[in-house]
């Protein structure tokens, strides 16, 4: 198993994802879920588990997409829990996701939702 860098603040998480995002290690950005994770992605689906969640990023970074830095927002932390946010530089909304530390200190995310996607009802 490759050895990541970890997320040592919570909002190293989004860093870390751009940089392995852009160079295509779909499993590289799996590492940044807990094992039982939850993303919100596709719009309006749920990814369940770190393995479900590499899957779906290989099929991502297939297209060899470019994400972009975006400035997070303050970080809010209670214990080990930590709920992280970025306005999308594409005004589309809102991104947020809650993370925990891990026992060694750093951070993983446990919930993800990348999009709001607005109610059609």
């Amino acid at each position: 198993m490759t050895e990541y860098e970890k997320a040592l603040h919570p909002e190293d998480i989004t860093r870390l994802f751009v940089e392995r995002s852009n160079a295509g290690d779909a499993a590289g950005v799996a590492a940044l879920y807990e094992e039982d994770a939850v993303l919100a992605y596709p719009p309006g689906r749920r990814t369940v588990g770190r393995e479900a969640i590499r899957a779906l990023w290989e099929k991502v970074l297939a297209n060899a997409p470019t994400f972009r830095p975006e400035t997070p927002l303050p970080t809010l932390i209670s214990g080990d829990l930590a709920l992280t946010s970025t306005p999308p530089s594409d005004g589309a909304g809102a991104r947020a996701q809650v993370a925990r530390r891990q026992p060694d200190g750093s951070w993983l995310r446990v919930l993800d939702q990348p999009e709001f996607v607005t109610p059609t009802d």
